[in-house]
C-alpha cells in the first residue's frame, strides 16, 4: 500500500445500482456473437486479505470464493466475455477461471485465451499449452483464442515467425478452427509496427483469417503511443487499419494499468468540471467503448467495487461525442504528458526478476508520487523535508529494502519483455540515483 503518497486524489464514487437488463452489446460480424462491451479481464484476481486501495500485486493466494462471486455478478448483470491466459495469475489464471465459469451453462458466456509461448517456441510445448488451457478451462472448445503479444523482442518479426510460421503453429491452430476447437482466431499486439502490418497483409492475402484483433486503446496512447516510446505504435493507426478492413477490435488497458484512473488533481478537476458525477475512470472507459468497431473493452477488475463501476458505465454506455472524444486525447493527453511519468502499465511481463527487483512496485510508487506533485525535489523549498520523509517511508513500505532499485544490476533481462519498450535498467538507475540522494540529505526518515 502506498501509504505516505497517498490523499490528493479525489475519491469518486458510483451510487446507484447497475442495471441488470440494459448492457450494451456488439455484434461480432464473423460470427453473430452478442459481445457484452465490457469483457473481464483474469489477469488480476482477488486474493485473500487484499484490501481496496492497495496495489494489485497478484502474487498472494486467490479467493476462488470471491472470483466465483464476482464472474455470478458479472453474468448476472450481462457481462459475457472472460479474458485469460496460461501466463496470467502465476499460471493459474485458467484454472481459476475456468471453476468460476463451469457454474454457469457453456452458452452463457464466450471464453478469450491465448498462446502464449513467449519462452518456448517449439511445436510440441506450444501444442501442449492449447491442451492444457481446454483441460484447466474446462471446455471443448475457445470462443476467442490469440496468438499472445505479437511484436515483442529484439528481432520482432524473427520472433513472430519462429513462434507461429516456422513451426507450422499458425496452420494447426486454423485446423483446430475447423474442428471447432477455436471459433474466432485473433492476436494481441504490442510493439513493432512491421509485425502488425505483416500480420494484416497475411490477411489481407488469404494466408489468414483474423477474426478479431487485440490492441491498446486509450485517450493517451490515440496519438502519444509513439511519443511515450518509439517502440509502441499510436492507437489511433492501429484501430484505423482494423476499420478498415472491417475486423472487430478487443481493446485493452483502457486505463493504462490505473493511470487514467489515477490522474493528478488539476486534470481531476478538468474533468469535474465537464460532468462533476462522473467517476475519472469512467471518461477512460466510455471513450475506449465509442468507437463503432470495438467489439469489447476488458478490464481487470479485482475489487468488486471496479465492476460495479465499469457495469454502470457500460449498462448502457453513453457514447461520448467528437468534442469530448478530442477534449480527451488532445486537451486531457497534452497535460498528462507534461507529467513525465514512467509509461509502466503494471502488467507484470517483466516479472519475475532475476535478482528479485520489485520492477512495477518500484515504478508504481514513483508514479504516484509524481502525480500528486509529492515528489520532492527542490531542497529550499520549505516543504522539501516533509516530502523526502514522505516519499522513503512509502518508498520502504511499497517495496521491500532487497527488492528496491538499488539492488538492480542491470542485466537487462526485462526490457525484451514490456510491451512499453521502457529502458528499464536506466529507469532503475535513475530511481535508485535519486533515492540516494534523499537518503544522504538528512538522518533517517
Amino acid at each position: 500500500m502506498l501509504a505516505a503518497c497517498a490523499g490528493k486524489q479525489k475519491s469518486q464514487t458510483v451510487a446507484q445500482e447497475p442495471s441488470k437488463d440494459r448492457m450494451t452489446y456488439r455484434v461480432n460480424p464473423n460470427t453473430g456473437d452478442k459481445v457484452s462491451l465490457l469483457g473481464y479481464g483474469m489477469m488480476r484476481l482477488p486474493t485473500k486479505g487484499q484490501q481496496l486501495g492497495t496495489r494489485e500485486i497478484g502474487d498472494e493466494e486467490v479467493d476462488q470464493d470471491m472470483v466465483n462471486k464476482q464472474v455470478d455478478y458479472a453474468l448476472e448483470h450481462g457481462l459475457n466475455y472472460f479474458d485469460t491466459s496460461p501466463v496470467y495469475t502465476r499460471g493459474m489464471s485458467e484454472r481459476y477461471t475456468g471453476i468460476a465459469l463451469k457454474r454457469h451453462p457453456r452458452n452463457t458466456y464466450y471464453i478469450a485465451t491465448k498462446m502464449s509461448n513467449m519462452h518456448t517456441f517449439d511445436f510440441e510445448s506450444s501444442v501442449e499449452m492449447f491442451e492444457n488451457s481446454l483441460k484447466e478451462l474446462q471446455t471443448d472448445y475457445i470462443d476467442y483464442y490469440l496468438l499472445h503479444a505479437i511484436g515483442g523482442g529484439d528481432d520482432p518479426i524473427g520472433v513472430f515467425r519462429q513462434r507461429f510460421i516456422d513451426n507450422g503453429l499458425l496452420e494447426w491452430l486454423k485446423e483446430r478452427k475447423k474442428e471447432g476447437k477455436i471459433r474466432n482466431l485473433g492476436f494481441s499486439f504490442h510493439g513493432a509496427q512491421e509485425v502488425f502490418d505483416l500480420a494484416l497483409k497475411m490477411h489481407d492475402d488469404g494466408e489468414a483469417h483474423w477474426d478479431f484483433v487485440q490492441i491498446e486503446l486509450n485517450y493517451l496512447d490515440w496519438e502519444y503511443a509513439n511519443d511515450i516510446n518509439d517502440h509502441n505504435v499510436d492507437a489511433s493507426y492501429l484501430y484505423g487499419e482494423l476499420e478498415r478492413r472491417g475486423i472487430p477490435a478487443v481493446i485493452m488497458e483502457p486505463l493504462l494499468g490505473g493511470r487514467l484512473a489515477n490522474l493528478p488533481a488539476n486534470i481531476v478537476d478538468d474533468l469535474e468540471r465537464r460532468d462533476p458525477e462522473m467517476p475519472v475512470a469512467s471518461w477512460a472507459f466510455r471513450y475506449a467503448g465509442t468507437p463503432k468497431g470495438v467489439l469489447t473493452v476488458l478490464s481487470g477488475m479485482t475489487y468488486m467495487e471496479h465492476l460495479w463501476e465499469n457495469l454502470v458505465t457500460y449498462c448502457p454506455l453513453k457514447a461520448l461525442t467528437d468534442e469530448e472524444m478530442r477534449f480527451l486525447d488532445t486537451t486531457i493527453a497534452d497535460k498528462i504528458m507534461a507529467e513525465g511519468t514512467i509509461p509502466c502499465n503494471d502488467c507484470d511481463y517483466c516479472m519475475p526478476c532475476p535478482y528479485g527487483i520489485d520492477i512495477p512496485s518500484i515504478f508504481f510508487h514513483y508514479n504516484k508520487c509524481l502525480t500528486e506533485d509529492k515528489m520532492p525535489t527542490d531542497r529550499t523549498s520549505p516543504e522539501y523535508r516533509r516530502l523526502r520523509r514522505e516519499f522513503l517511508i512509502g518508498y520502504d513500505r511499497t517495496v521491500p529494502k532487497l527488492r528496491q532499485a538499488d539492488h538492480c544490476i542491470g542485466c537487462g533481462s526485462c526490457v525484451s519483455m514490456c510491451p512499453q519498450r521502457i529502458n528499464i535498467p536506466e529507469e532503475m538507475q535513475r530511481i535508485s540515483q535519486k533515492v540516494e540522494e534523499m537518503r544522504a540529505s538528512g538522518v533517517g526518515y
